[in-house]
């Protein structure tokens, strides 16, 4: 393995979130949830006479994409048609973008795992407009719904610059976090709206150029990405090894078997016979109209994580971490907002929240619909660090808040679970335990200091975990120490 480095580069479409679609006033729905072929409209068909109109706010919002990936947004855009016929396509071809994209020579810089970064060169983004949605049913026929035909959507092309699974996941992420920042794209990968095609092939270290490459269609999760990508290295290196060989094909990716499936040869390049659309004028973009675009651009991932580094003292990993899912970013700027400490709320977030979304199998694209709204994690934090409760009960508290949605508060107030904090109310207790632990007290006095945490321990369970460990751990040195004499 270590004679061959893999070769990879990215397509990965992104549906625009625009209220009609890419060429007609027809609306955009939820593909999974609306009904079937009801946002259809003669454009979206293709029917006789019909003619094409540009949505300019999915231009512009594809421009947002363009700057944020730092591309160059030529002048001269041209639309095209690129032929190719299949029941999800109604017109028998796709009004797309070929010698005239709309975004060109940019680049993402992405984290590796050593602390350094890598830059991807981004060729293109051009637009498009989606397909319809193939439906095979049991039977051996199948059914086409046309609601999601005609939406807009952005592809975007690296250029062969990434050399692992754990590059391109690192790629896919940044790049869904920009869109969700920019809000053109909400990122659920699962309903279809971002989909990753990698090409994939194989160097030895001996050779001079690329070998063949293959393709891999429509991966609809970050995760399948990833795997994706380790099978496919893997089996091409094996067949390398054998004088097989790899030949160019398209792939898709069987999740149940964990493996790629042929899905056909390609024997020669695509010839989709593209030229220029001629239903649709040529798109003029001036240096004002992107300067007009860039001046909308939002904080995006790389200068959010600055300023939680610079102004609220986080350090670069956790403000990476909470960036690099937009929802992720806005549940703790709001946790913030409801008066959370920012370190506090962070580790708390970092640590604990997401182990309970682990291993309830709740992804990070939605944690803004789980019952512990941001506003109730900071008062879980707030208690924790007005030494209302001990970590100990936080964790408790928290797990209960999770799976109820009551706040924080409440349910330290109800189950009394305050910490005890007074001195006072402790030291009978600990003179309690001392009495009981007499033999433990006199090897303590007698030189086994590490007895020190058996004792605490003895007393924190007498006070059911309530009591303030420092008040504990202060209040148990005095009495020992005056036992000493």
């Amino acid at each position: 393995m270590s004679d061959w480095k893999p070769v990879i580069g990215l397509e990965i479409h992104a549906e625009l979130l625009t209220k009609s679609k890419m060429f007609s006033s027809c609306p955009v729905v939820d593909s999974v949830t609306a009904a079937p072929n009801t946002a259809v409209d003669p454009v979206t068909l293709g029917l006789p006479g019909t003619l094409p109109v540009i949505n300019k706010e999915a231009i512009e919002m594809a421009m947002m994409v363009g700057l944020a990936l730092n591309c160059a947004i030529p002048p001269f855009n041209q639309f095209a048609r690129k032929s190719y016929f299949y029941p999800d396509l109604p017109k028998g071809y796709q009004i797309s973008q070929y010698e005239h994209p709309l975004c060109v020579d940019g680049y993402l810089d992405i984290d590796l795992e050593d602390g350094s970064t890598k830059r991807i060169r981004v060729r293109r983004a051009h637009l498009e407009e989606d397909t319809g949605k193939s439906m095979h049913m049991d039977g051996g026929y199948s059914l086409i719904d046309y609601n999601r035909a005609g939406v807009p959507l952005l592809e975007i092309v690296t250029e062969p610059d990434i050399n692992s699974a754990d590059e391109a996941e690192a790629f896919a992420r940044k790049l869904r976090a920009i869109l969700q920042y920019l809000g053109v794209n909400d990122g659920d990968m699962s309903k279809g709206v971002m989909r990753v095609e990698p090409n994939i092939s194989v160097m030895h270290k001996d050779d001079t150029g690329f070998r063949t490459r293959t393709e891999v269609k429509n991966l609809n999760s970050i995760r399948s990405v990833h795997r994706a990508i380790l099978y496919e290295v893997e089996r091409q290196i094996k067949a390398w090894e054998k004088d097989e060989g790899v030949r160019r094909a398209t792939f898709g990716w069987d999740e149940a078997k964990q493996k790629t499936v042929l899905q056909r040869y390609k024997e020669a390049a695509d010839e989709y016979r593209y030229f220029p659309e001629p239903d649709l004028p040529i798109v003029e973009i001036s240096p004002e109209w992107v300067e007009a675009v860039r001046a909308r651009l939002p904080e995006l991932p790389n200068a959010k994580q600055e300023r939680f580094m610079n102004d609220l003292g986080l350090s670069r990993y956790d403000a990476g971490v909470l960036v690099a899912d937009g929802p992720v970013a806005h549940y703790y700027e709001a946790a913030l907002a409801a008066g959370a400490n920012p370190k506090s709320v962070a580790n708390w977030l970092i640590s604990n929240l997401f182990g309970l979304m682990n291993r309830d199998n709740v992804d990070r694209q939605d944690i803004e619909s789980i019952k512990l709204t941001p506003e109730k994690l900071a008062s879980l934090v707030k208690l924790v660090d007005d030494s209302v409760i001990n970590k100990q009960t936080a964790v408790e508290v928290l797990a209960e808040s999770w799976e109820t949605g009551d706040d924080p508060a409440q349910i330290v107030e109800t189950k009394g679970l305050a910490q005890i904090s007074d001195a006072g109310a402790i030291q009978p207790l600990i003179a309690e335990v001392l009495a009981a632990e007499d033999k433990m007290v006199q090897d303590y006095l007698g030189g086994k200091d590490k007895l020190f945490g058996a004792l605490m321990g003895k007393v924190m369970k007498a006070l059911e975990g309530k009591g303030n460990p420092q008040v504990v751990r202060e209040t148990l040195t005095q009495m020992l120490d005056d036992m000493r004499g």
